[in-house]
């Protein structure tokens, strides 16, 4: 590995190593972790930077590289603090249950976090914790005659149904925003050009229900995913 790969492996699964130079450490990485989330959660990922969180810790941003290389490396340490851990299996749950509330559980960590959606993207060194999650699905599946490919595969896709949801949800903007009411004047639109649209208008005038896009395309994931391990163990 290079240099880079070798001090995020450092910080992410320790122990990670003392500064060598200067007074008495006092800063740690769960703190600057957590003055980085603080700063993403307010003002998105884009905000973050070395010298603000060095600021909001009162400390110099040349104190703050005794600890952290850069940002990348900074922005590992927020991930690893902001994603918590997985759900543990309930006792009894079969896999699909097990899957159905690890989605869920993604689902709220990037509803806590959305700027998690941009930290979590391109090659990079897993932490403890996310690989945890990614054990957490693939391990649901054990026993299930899925290859190990399969499993992983399978892990992938329903984070990546979280994770598009995830987006369009945030894209959305919340209630009363500029994006929120551009969206909205999408149902007048359809309704006043019925005769053009007539598929889509009947659809969003029916009452049964309001939009569930997480669980229908959930449900849909499992619901293939029972099928193939049905063909698999040759059940009915």
């Amino acid at each position: 590995m290079g240099e880079a790969a070798n001090d995020m492996v450092r910080l992410l699964w320790g122990p990670p190593a003392k500064p060598t130079r200067g007074p008495k450490p006092a800063l740690s990485l769960e703190r600057i972790a957590s003055a980085g989330v603080e700063v993403a959660d307010a003002e998105g990922l884009a905000a973050v930077s070395m010298q603000k969180v060095a600021g909001l810790l009162d400390f110099t941003k040349m104190s703050l590289y005794r600890y952290v290389p850069g940002k990348a490396e900074l922005v590992a340490l927020m991930v690893e603090s902001a994603v918590d851990a997985p759900p543990a299996p309930t006792e009894g749950a079969d896999w699909r249950e097990q899957l159905t509330a690890w989605a869920h559980h993604l689902s709220e960590a990037f509803d806590r976090h959305p700027w998690l959606l941009d930290a979590t993207v391109g090659p990079r060194v897993l932490g403890p914790r996310e690989l945890a999650w990614l054990e957490r699905a693939v391990a649901a599946l054990d026993g299930h005659g899925l290859t190990g490919p399969e499993r992983m595969d399978a892990a992938v896709l329903l984070a990546g149904h979280v994770r598009g949801i995830a987006g369009q949800s945030r894209a959305a903007g919340p209630a009363g925003s500029p994006e929120a009411e551009l969206l909205a004047a999408l149902g007048p639109v359809v309704r006043t050009h019925a005769d053009r649209f007539p598929a889509v208008a009947a659809a969003m005038a029916d009452p049964n229900g309001r939009d569930q896009a997480l669980d229908f395309g959930l449900e849909r994931i499992l619901d293939g995913l029972a099928a193939l391990i049905a063909r698999r163990t040759q059940q009915p």
